[in-house]
């Protein structure tokens, strides 16, 4: 049976490390830092055979080199990216055989966060990078807001019971934010109690399923009428449901400092 979990690198990263017992045999994902990954892969007896990126933010590949030199495997990765390392680059419709786990990934291109961000889809989850959180998504920083929104709708269409497996736990915060943008939302303030109660435990708020951010995130309800409202009060204009209302939500949590 597969397993994904998660290693704690820097303050909030998540790098996720997949495995299939009894094997040995692990793909990590966007080490971002080598030395929590190394102390992982140790104190489990696995050895990597692949590693996956996402993008090529420092904190998303920073501890590939390290990792490299005493755990050489394929390293995949965003072909519209210069990722030192990399040596299998992919884009979206290929497909990643990882036999070793009985696991074959397909890619999805993701850009917004980044101008060649990719995911990677598996039976039943989906290993998101910085595109779409925990009741938030990525900040726009070399793709375009059209872009980003279509990434988005992209990953909502995958069937609701997905598992979300994003890089960062940013989600208490970010459903802080969902409620000034939809503050009748129940379903969104029970999800904020839940994710408050974890990090009270020390407990990850993360994998989320497509179904709970169908529900209450604010970036994939730019079509559903509360979210509009809240864009055209934000924005002081009508706006056509959509990229257009996207654009003003995520401005508008750009500059919130809760």
């Amino acid at each position: 049976m597969l397993r994904i979990t998660p290693t704690l690198a820097f303050d909030d990263n998540y790098v996720w490390i997949l495995e299939s017992p009894p094997s040995t045999a692990a793909v990590v994902v966007d080490p971002g830092e080598a030395g929590p990954v190394m102390t992982a892969l140790s104190d489990r007896g696995l050895k990597p055979v692949a590693y996956l990126l996402t993008h090529h933010h420092g904190d998303h590949v920073g501890g590939l080199s390290e990792l490299l030199t005493d755990f050489p495997a394929p390293v995949f990765g965003p072909a519209r990216e210069a990722i030192d390392g990399m040596d299998r680059p992919v884009a979206g419709d290929d497909r990643i055989p990882l036999t070793d786990l009985g696991l074959d990934l397909d890619v999805l291109d993701l850009p917004g966060h980044t101008g060649g961000h990719v995911g990677y889809v598996g039976r039943g989850f989906a290993l998101v990078g910085d595109t779409l959180f925990a009741g938030g998504c990525g900040r726009v920083f070399e793709g375009t807001m059209e872009q980003m929104y279509e990434s988005l709708r992209r990953l909502a269409e995958l069937p609701p019971a997905t598992l979300i497996y994003c890089a960062h736990e940013y989600t208490v915060a970010n459903l802080r934010f969902a409620l000034e943008v939809e503050p009748d939302n129940m379903s969104l303030a029970g999800r904020l109690d839940e994710a408050l109660a974890a990090r009270e435990a020390g407990r990850p708020t993360v994998p989320s399923t497509l179904e709970e951010e169908l529900a209450t995130n604010p970036f994939l309800r730019c079509e559903t009428p509360s979210v509009v409202a809240s864009a055209e009060a934000r924005s002081g204009r009508s706006l056509t449901p959509g990229a257009g209302v996207f654009a003003v939500v995520r401005g508008w949590k750009d500059g919130w400092r809760g």
